[in-house]
C-alpha cells in the first residue's frame, strides 16, 4: 500500500499560483504513472495530471493544459504540481496516487485508498 502525503494547498485569488507537493511515492514500473487528482463535494475524484514512470511523459486533463505542470524528483520520492493562472473551478481537495492513463483519461490505481489531500481554494 502506497502512503503519500500531500501539501502546499491554500487560499489564493484567481490568477494566482500554488505549488503542490506529494511526498512518498516510489517510481517503479508496477504502474503506469504517478498523478494528481482532485475532488469536490458530491463528485468523484477527477484525474488532473500524471507523469509516466517509464519515460517521464506528462499528461493533463483539458481544463488545466497550459496552466498546470507536473514534475517529479525520483531521488526525493516526490512529485509536484505547479498550478498557475488558477481559476475558481480549480477549487478542490487535491490528492496524489498511482495512476493509469489513456488518451485524455487519467484514473487512480490506489484500490480506493486516498490520503488526507491538500485543499486548494481559489476565490476573490
Amino acid at each position: 500500500q502506497l502512503r503519500f502525503v500531500e501539501s502546499g494547498g491554500g487560499l489564493v485569488q484567481p490568477g494566482g499560483s500554488l505549488r503542490l507537493s506529494c511526498a512518498g511515492p516510489r517510481f517503479t514500473s508496477d504502474y503506469d504513472a504517478l498523478g494528481w487528482f482532485r475532488q469536490v463535494p458530491g463528485k468523484e475524484h477527477e484525474g488532473v495530471s500524471c507523469i509516466s514512470t517509464r519515460d517521464g511523459s506528462t499528461y493533463y486533463t483539458d481544463s488545466v493544459k497550459g496552466r498546470f505542470t507536473i514534475s517529479r524528483d525520483s531521488a526525493k520520492n516526490t512529485i509536484y504540481l505547479q498550478m498557475n493562472s488558477l481559476k475558481p473551478e480549480d477549487t478542490a481537495i487535491y490528492y496524489c496516487a498511482a495512476a493509469g492513463y489513456y488518451g485524455d483519461y487519467i484514473w487512480p490505481i490506489n484500490f480506493g485508498s486516498w490520503g488526507q489531500g491538500t485543499g486548494v481554494t481559489v476565490s476573490s
